[in-house]
Order: structure tokens, then C-alpha cells, then sequence
């Protein structure tokens, strides 16, 4: 078990939200950061976390913030020098950015939240509900706030550490290869990279096998992080980035109109799209195509332009085959016509046996397939840290990178996972998350099409999204 202290932070922490991830990253704070716990504080919208807070001595208080009382409430805890951790649902991610860019305090989330009803706003574009939408809203700060203290958009494990592994994944396939052995230091330089390798398309991967007693019951909701998080992300349009090479537009595909145009969006919930994918214990499995932020900001990272013509850019999207007791929650939430069940239950600690895998799936290149990500079990997660199942962990693991690193970079401005020294993030990860792989593969979306016309394909490029849609 790691027990480093990597830094001494002489301001407060204020960690906003105590669900699954929060109460996982409190230990390693403790453990990692050099601060004492009476300058550590909670403030959450329920009573969930309270023991947990109550081990560790930190103040827990109950008052969740509204668009009204935000301001009034993080002034009288929140100073110059102090970070605030944000890990909750339903408070706007950009309003918190712009109180903390005011006051010089530095900041974190996992996800670019709206005010409560944000998703669904009539008043609203499609695509300004979109997490496309929401993230050209926190970006376009950097404008007002060109200067100011960090502030890290969407670092947990996804979006957070995919974006480093996406960049490991590379450096290992330059090596593979080209025989290359240089880093590369700036956007283009990875882009460049990428583009030279043949990598067309990115699929954030996700397998959790995880399984708990009891099982799911009627009209229950179970997940093994925020019941809440995954609800709201899976009942919004699938939402991927878009790549250069594609040529079949999806039939119920939309374009955004501002901004990079890095990624399109569906005409359908994530919960009802699935795409094709692999990791390495599972092999090939159907996954949800569910919005995050990572397939964006990848895919606009990994831009390559000639002036404003893209050149190059690979698809990024997320597949993700949540443990099965979920699955069975989100057919039922399907079937019920949205309507939320009467119960929701977050497994953690009667979680039996099981494995998070979790990677970045980079395809096209000459080697086919290449997988690069974490392997966690829930038996390994226990022994590292209390208070965690094998997701928890790793989305708290990424947090912990990103939260040091922001403290000995206080003044690198609003930044996303790219921007971050991907090799200082996962250094600090890396201890609590259990095998961490790179695997070549033969695999291809084609091989699970199980298509009655198999010679109608012979002409088609494997890696065009339209493959990997499970129609």
C-alpha cells in the first residue's frame, strides 16, 4: 500500500458531494496530501458519507447549494489558496469555475455539470444541452480568466486517466512501432503522432464484472458508482467524437454549430445505443454508447489542421458494459418509459467478487488493436484503500493525480485532462489501480457483426463507426 506524502498544502479542502468517489478519495487525501484533517470539510445535499466523514474527523455538513445560495455559502468557507473539490450532481460545474477563478481558489470536477433541469431546458439546443455544449461554456472562461488559479474540467478515471492512458498507448505503439522512443511535449506533437500511426478510432472501454448480494431487485436501481451520475448520462443523446475518416454520417446524426466541431451527437439516448468494442479478460462484448466528456476533448486534442481544413482526427466515444445488475436496472428504466425506480441503491460494500477493466482501446494502426488501461479487482481495491469497490477506486485514484498535481501547478489556468503531465498523474494513480495492461489484439468491429452477407464487407473499412454501431 502507497503511503507517500507527495506534498504539504498549507490551504483548506472542500470537498462538495460525498457519494461513492468522495468517500473512496477522503483516506487518500489523508494518506497522500500532507494537510490535517481539521482543514478538511464536506458539504453535501444528504446524509450519505456521515460515518465515513466521522472516522476521519472532518466537519460534515449538510446544505446543498442552489443557484441562489452558491455564492453566500462558498464565501464563508472558501479563501484564496484553498481547493475545492466538486463531486457532486446538479450544481453547475461553470458557475463554481468562475467563483473560484475570482478568488484565486483552486478547483476540480469529474464532470461538467448543469444547474438542476440543465439537460432538458426547452429553452436550450440540443446541442447546448450537450456535454459539447456545457464544455463550450466552461472553456469560453478561459477567455475571461486567461490568468488564473487551476482549475482541472473532468479528471476521475473517465474522463481523467483514459486521456493518459490514450497518450501511454501511443508512446508504447511509436516504440512498437516506429521504434521511436521521444515523448512528444505539445497538442501537435500527439496529434502528429497519432496520425502517423494510423489510429482511427479510440474507444474508452469499460467492462465492470462485478457482482453483489443481494442481486437487483423490481423497481431497483443498482450501480457500483453514482446511481445518479449514470442515470442522468444515459438517459442523454449519445454523444462521440468524429472522426476524418468516416464516411457513413449516422442517419440520426446532428453537427454541432459552434466551437472545434469535434463531435457529433444522436438522436437517441445512450442507454438505447451500443457499439461494439473489446478488453482483454472479456474479449469482444457490445457496449453503451454513453455521452462523457473524454470522447470531445480526445478527439479535438488529437486534431491535426492545415489551417482550418482537418487533416486528421480519430472517433473517440465510450463503451461501457456497466456491471449486470445495471444492465438489468437500465433495461427496466428503458421499459418503464424513463420513469426513475422507487429505489436506488449504490453497491459497495456488498459487493462479492468482480473487475473493473477499464481502457483505452486505440484502433486502425498496423498492429490492429492495442489496449492499455486498469484491471482492478474489487479484492485488490479493498486491501488499498477503505471505503471502495474497484470503480470507486479508480475514478478516485484519478482524482488523487489530478488534485497533486493541480497543487504543485496552482497557476496553470482552466485545463483539461490533455493538458496535464500524463506521466506525473499516473505515477501517483498507478499504486491503486491493480494491473495496469497493454495488450495487442487481432479484433475488429467486423468480427461481431455476424453479418449474413460477410462478402458484402470485404470492401469496407472496419474502423468507420458505422461497423461499430450494433444496428
Amino acid at each position: 500500500m502507497a503511503t507517500q506524502k507527495y506534498l504539504q498544502f498549507d490551504g483548506n479542502i472542500l470537498l462538495l458531494g460525498f457519494g461513492s468517489v468522495a468517500q473512496g478519495l477522503l483516506p487518500l487525501l489523508l494518506r497522500h496530501v500532507d494537510v490535517p484533517a481539521s482543514r478538511i470539510a464536506i458539504i453535501t445535499g444528504d446524509d450519505r458519507g456521515r460515518e465515513e466523514a466521522d472516522a476521519f474527523g472532518v466537519k460534515f455538513e449538510i446544505n446543498p447549494l442552489r443557484r441562489e445560495n452558491f455564492r453566500a455559502i462558498l464565501d464563508a468557507r472558501l479563501a484564496r489558496g484553498d481547493f475545492l473539490v466538486n463531486l457532486s450532481v446538479d450544481v453547475a460545474s461553470a458557475a463554481l469555475i468562475e467563483f473560484c477563478a475570482e478568488r484565486e481558489v483552486l478547483y476540480l470536477d469529474t464532470c461538467i455539470e448543469p444547474w438542476p433541469g440543465g439537460h432538458t431546458d426547452p429553452a436550450l439546443s440540443a446541442s447546448q444541452r450537450s456535454n459539447y455544449g456545457q464544455r463550450e461554456v466552461a472553456l469560453a472562461l478561459r477567455q475571461k480568466f486567461p490568468q488564473s488559479a487551476t482549475a482541472v474540467l473532468t479528471h476521475g478515471a473517465n474522463p481523467g486517466l483514459i486521456s493518459h492512458w490514450v497518450k501511454q498507448g501511443l508512446v508504447n505503439l511509436a516504440r512498437d512501432i516506429l521504434g521511436a522512443s521521444e515523448i512528444p511535449v505539445s497538442q501537435p506533437d500527439w496529434a502528429r503522432l497519432a496520425m502517423r500511426l494510423g489510429v482511427k478510432s479510440i474507444h474508452c472501454s469499460e467492462r465492470d464484472t462485478q457482482v453483489s448480494l443481494p442481486r437487483k431487485r423490481l423497481n431497483e436501481f443498482v450501480n457500483t458508482w453514482s446511481v445518479d451520475g449514470l442515470i442522468s448520462e444515459s438517459t442523454q443523446p449519445s454523444e462521440l467524437g468524429w472522426g476524418s475518416h468516416e464516411k457513413h454520417f449516422p442517419a440520426d446524426g446532428y453537427e454541432h454549430r459552434s466551437g472545434a466541431r469535434s463531435a457529433i451527437y444522436l438522436g437517441r439516448p445512450g442507454a438505447l445505443v451500443r457499439v461494439r468494442t473489446w478488453t482483454p479478460i472479456q474479449g469482444p462484448f457490445h457496449g453503451f454508447l454513453i455521452t462523457h466528456g473524454e470522447a470531445i476533448s480526445i478527439a479535438e486534442y488529437l486534431t491535426v489542421r492545415d489551417g482550418d481544413k482537418v487533416v486528421y482526427r480519430p472517433t473517440c466515444h465510450y463503451a461501457y458494459h456497466p456491471c449486470d445488475d445495471t444492465v438489468m436496472s437500465l433495461h427496466e428504466l428503458v421499459g418503464r418509459n424513463w420513469v426513475t425506480q422507487e429505489k436506488l441503491r449504490l453497491l459497495r460494500d456488498e459487493v462479492t467478487d468482480g473487475v473493473d477493466e477499464l481502457g483505452a482501446l486505440l484502433l486502425g494502426h498496423e498492429r490492429g488493436a492495442y489496449w492499455y488501461g486498469s484491471q482492478l479487482s474489487v479484492h485488490e481495491a479493498r486491501k488499498l484503500a477503505p471505503y471502495n469497490n474497484a470503480t470507486s477506486l479508480q475514478v478516485a485514484a484519478g482524482v488523487l493525480g489530478a488534485v497533486i498535481w493541480a497543487m504543485q501547478n496552482p497557476q496553470a489556468g482552466i485545463v483539461e485532462p490533455e493538458q496535464l503531465d500524463f506521466q506525473r498523474v499516473l505515477q501517483i494513480a498507478n499504486p491503486y489501480l491493480g494491473p495496469v495492461a497493454g495488450v495487442y489484439s487481432d479484433w475488429t468491429p467486423l468480427q461481431g457483426r455476424n453479418y449474413p452477407f460477410a462478402e458484402d464487407l470485404d470492401n469496407e473499412d472496419p474502423w468507420q463507426f458505422k461497423n461499430i454501431l450494433v444496428n
